[in-house]
């Protein structure tokens, strides 16, 4: 059956509806705290901001994990949207793995402490700025396919775009790097950093392209 255009997928449930509001905000918190400490750490490396900023993003991502269970409880247990349960299940737990990629990230520089050279913040900052983008892009894409199903791909489209420009410049600060006079074991480390950043860009792709198929599902 065709949803109405404009109608939201939650229908009366306005408690549920209000968890997955929720669950969006502190996605879209967590992405900007996320491109602040990647700054913080290349001006700073692991100073007090960069801590504070990792402790609010692993804040954010325990909250998201009891919000993901109470959706799925109430999913299951009030028989609520049975014919789009799957795909709202599958979409939190996509959304919260971008959470959890985050936490691990800075996690990452905090134990590991990489050493990154002055000359390829500016390509580290663009790479961070790309991932935030396509997530925010994303973020607006799944809020989108509650409250409004034709709007999805007004916001979809961004995330590739920002999701490509992310990869060129992700080529381009490997080559550098690998280009440079730094010993194998240095470049290493700061390749496995730029993949991981990279990685926010990656996963939110994923996610518009899971969108997409959710789109097409509601709408036949």
């Amino acid at each position: 059956m065709k949803i109405s255009n404009g109608i939201g997928l939650m229908g009366r449930t306005r408690a549920l509806e209000a968890e997955i509001d929720q669950f969006h905000d502190l996605l879209s918190q967590s992405a900007l705290i996320f491109k602040s400490a990647i700054y913080t750490y290349l001006e700073e490396g692991c100073s007090s901001d960069f801590e504070d900023k990792l402790q609010q993003v692993n804040k954010f991502e325990s909250t998201c994990d009891g919000l993901r269970r109470t959706i799925e409880t109430q999913l299951y247990t009030q028989t609520l949207i049975p014919e789009s349960r799957g795909d709202v299940l599958g979409l939190i737990e996509n959304l919260d793995h971008i959470l959890g990629f985050f936490e691990g990230t800075l996690w990452g520089l905090s134990i590991e402490k990489p050493d990154i050279p002055t000359e390829f913040h500016e390509g580290y900052r663009n790479l961070t700025e790309m991932g935030g983008e396509a997530v925010e892009s994303m973020v607006l894409a799944s809020r989108a396919f509650f409250r409004n199903i034709d709007s999805v791909g007004d916001h979809s489209h961004k995330v590739l775009f920002f999701e490509k420009e992310a990869d060129k410049i992700s080529t381009r600060l490997k080559a550098a790097i690998f280009d440079s006079k730094l010993d194998l074991a240095h470049k290493m480390h700061l390749k496995h950093f730029v993949e991981q950043i990279d990685n926010a860009a990656d996963w939110a792709e994923d996610v518009a392209d899971r969108l997409a198929i959710y789109v097409i599902k509601r709408t036949f």
